[in-house]
């Protein structure tokens, strides 16, 4: 069965040297409006708790909303983290080379809405796992990318995975999906 949040790999591998020397840098616009962005989603995260927990089922707009958001967000990581190259809009539109897809609103039990996000500590500390290990060799990649202008495919790999795990584990705790996040492999390309 396949998970309702999907991670989508069309990278090519190949890496502008220049813009990865200055990566940091030009995503300072994109560190701002993550944050500005992500105040938002924490509100929309507690409406969408509320109305789910009486709905049985995420409304249309806050699940849309929130699911942009953690594309977006995709798209966020996958440029700072050298996973993709190209600079990313600041919409969350669909198309990027590391791109989410996130399954319409499900009916959810209303108990495990309830108490989600401790049902998701063990995922979050797995995810907090991945993302560290994401970020120092996001470390690494920088110097492959800036010498080589190209990374080497596993890394990117690992990578894609670690930024999927901890999107699946941000859709449960943003009550997207009632499935748990999954440790299968499989990178759709």
């Amino acid at each position: 069965m396949e998970h309702a949040v999907t991670l989508v790999v069309t990278d090519d591998l190949r890496r502008n040297r220049l813009t990865v020397f200055f990566r940091l840098l030009l995503a300072i616009p994109h560190i701002i409006w993550f944050v500005l962005w992500g105040i938002v989603a924490v509100l929309a995260w507690i409406a969408n708790w509320f109305a789910t927990l009486i709905k049985g089922r995420s409304p249309d707009g806050l699940h849309n909303f929130l699911a942009t958001y953690l594309r977006y967000q995709t798209h966020f990581y996958a440029y700072v983290l050298l996973i993709a190259d190209p600079f990313p809009g600041f919409g969350g539109a669909p198309g990027y080379p590391i791109d989410l897809e996130v399954d319409p609103p499900q009916r959810q039990n209303r108990w495990t809405v309830a108490f989600r996000l401790i049902l998701a500590i063990p995922a979050f500390i797995v995810s907090g796992i991945l993302g560290y290990l994401n970020r120092v060799l996001a470390l690494f990649s920088w110097f492959l990318s800036v010498f080589m202008g190209r990374l080497p495919e596993g890394l990117r790999n690992f990578a894609a995975f670690a930024v999927r795990y901890e999107q699946q584990t941000a859709a449960y705790a943003l009550l997207l999906t009632d499935r748990y996040p999954s440790f299968n492999v499989a990178v759709s390309e």
